[in-house]
């Protein structure tokens, strides 16, 4: 069996996605020990992935760092931070799509796609030159825009889902786990303690109600109408940049496709600029 040396970080999706490969871009800068980047599929198994690892590669008291989307699992903090939750540590932007999504970055891809066109007569470029920073800002603004109204019940949604004790779960034992026997195997009993998990069970289902719902989409409706979310662009941190990706192709259909202008992003963007994606760096180059 091999031993696990090194320091590991744990992203979502496979080699080919945009996490592991800002990962990449992320630990240039980490001259000694670099870590290893390890792609552990949805971030639902997070947890058994890691112990399954660990549990293969004969690992004891190893370090590492579990790194994914925000999502709607946290709200943004008003400092540019990392953001915690159990034992990972999540974007401040909603997603690694959110960092790409710059119009400095989509411009010099489109003009530079354009003078490669113009010198190489066999390129297959076919959408002429940038409309320019102001075109693609207001193409980025037009469809956040056109998401508000969808954001603002995703996030409601996610207020619900963030309550405790709407994740509480119905289970088969008040023990802990099989294994752990109750100091009563009586029927009467045993029916008496699963009342009880049923009834907590069915307290905590209920805090999730249509009031509940409308009273978390009037504070965000609010929210996401002041004029400072749109002047300073907080719907790039806010707004899940796969949807945004999506209705800006929806928007104009005849523009660039994103999803190639990612993959030429990766390769540019200045991690530097983003004051979580530092801090990740230095958690990582603080890896024992």
């Amino acid at each position: 069996m091999s031993v696990v040396r090194g320091k590991i970080i744990f992203c979502e999706g496979k080699q080919t996605s945009l996490d592991f490969r800002l990962l990449n871009r992320v630990v240039e800068n980490v001259l000694t020990n670099k870590p290893t980047i390890v792609p552990s599929g949805s971030k639902f198994t997070f947890s058994v992935f890691v112990q399954g690892y660990f549990s293969k590669e004969g690992a004891t008291n190893q370090q590492y760092i579990i790194f994914r989307d925000r999502d709607f699992d946290a709200k943004p903090t008003c400092n540019t931070a990392l953001i915690p939750l159990n034992s990972m540590m999540l974007t401040h932007r909603a997603c690694i799509e959110n960092y790409l999504l710059n119009a400095d970055l989509i411009h010099n891809y489109w003009h530079t796609k354009y003078i490669e066109k113009r010198d190489n007569p066999t390129s297959k470029w076919g959408h002429g030159d940038s409309p320019g920073l102001e075109g693609i800002s207001a193409w980025m603004e037009e469809a956040a825009i056109s998401l508000q109204d969808y954001q603002t019940v995703r996030w409601a949604l996610a207020d619900l889902l963030q309550s405790s004790t709407t994740r509480h779960q119905l289970k088969t034992t008040w023990t802990g786990g099989s294994g752990k026997l109750p100091s009563s195997l009586a029927l009467q009993d045993c029916q008496r303690q699963a009342v009880e998990l049923i009834n907590r069970f069915q307290k905590a289902v209920g805090t999730v109600t249509p009031d509940r719902f409308e009273q978390s989409l009037a504070v965000y409706q609010q929210q996401f109408c002041q004029e400072e979310f749109w002047t300073q662009k907080q719907y790039l941190i806010w707004f899940h940049g796969k949807d945004i990706q999506k209705a800006m192709q929806r928007q104009k259909s005849q523009y660039i496709a994103l999803d190639k202008f990612f993959d030429w992003a990766l390769n540019q963007i200045d991690v530097n600029q983003y004051p979580d994606l530092i801090e990740l760096q230095d958690r990582i180059s603080s890896l024992q």
